[in-house]
């Protein structure tokens, strides 16, 4: 598997593995995910998966005294782990359908998304929810999936000036990518509609109701079906 490795602070690095935000890249990456998750190394505090690579952090004082640069002896031991992996081992992802209700108090910029690309705010939710997502990576806040696969056509600019408060679980679009706001939280991104699913719990065993790798389709209902839904959570 193609790829790099470089410092990326004191107790960290990243694996790069593709220069292109595409499917093929992001098989990569959870295919490298997977493999160092079984390996359990005990100097091995976090990974972080993104995009097109993955940071991994370290336990540096673990290698003292034998070592006393770490760095090498991780980056060859993640180097190894790199070149022995097939693109498609960490495959084997659910598709996770989500309810969202389009529009009005629910997605208050819609207008503004079917305005920027000349079309009528029922073509918005149509080639929205039409649309299968794959779930890039998790950032920016606690669950908040980065999806890829959005119909070009609805691709909106990001706000001018972020809102400082957005209700969890609401639905945006900012360029090219859609996402959904788990918990409460500021954001520049045009809002679509809300979703009444928790998508981040801390209680559940799994505080993340989507992962990366996942599959998300998204499903229309009506403001009754929500608040249907939002009780039964």
């Amino acid at each position: 598997m193609k790829h790099t490795i470089e410092p990326l602070g004191d107790e960290s690095l990243f694996i790069n593995l593709g220069d292109e935000i595409d499917p093929d890249t992001h098989e990569s990456v959870q295919a490298v995910a997977a493999r160092l998750e079984k390996e359990k190394w005990s100097w091995l505090s976090e990974i972080v998966p993104s995009y097109t690579g993955l940071a991994v952090y370290y336990d540096a004082p673990a290698f003292y005294p034998e070592h006393s640069s770490p760095y090498e002896q991780v980056a060859e031991m993640l180097k190894k782990v790199v070149e022995t992996t097939e693109p498609r081992e960490g495959s084997g992802h659910r598709t996770v359908e989500i309810p969202v209700c389009y529009g009005g108090e629910f997605g208050p910029d819609i207008s503004v998304v079917a305005g920027e690309n000349g079309l009528t705010e029922e073509e918005v939710i149509k080639r929205h929810s039409d649309n299968e997502y794959l779930v890039y990576m998790l950032g920016f806040a606690p669950g908040f999936p980065f999806l890829g696969g959005m119909d070009e056509r609805i691709a909106t600019s990001r706000k001018d000036s972020p809102r400082t408060s957005l209700p969890a679980g609401s639905v945006g679009i900012a360029g090219s990518q859609t996402g959904v706001y788990p918990v409460v939280s500021p954001g520049g991104w045009q809002l679509i509609g809300r979703t009444p699913f928790k998508l981040f719990n801390p209680d559940r065993e799994s505080p993340s109701y989507v992962q990366p790798g996942d599959r998300v389709k998204f499903y229309p209902v009506s403001p009754e079906e929500y608040n249907r839904l939002e009780g039964e959570e």
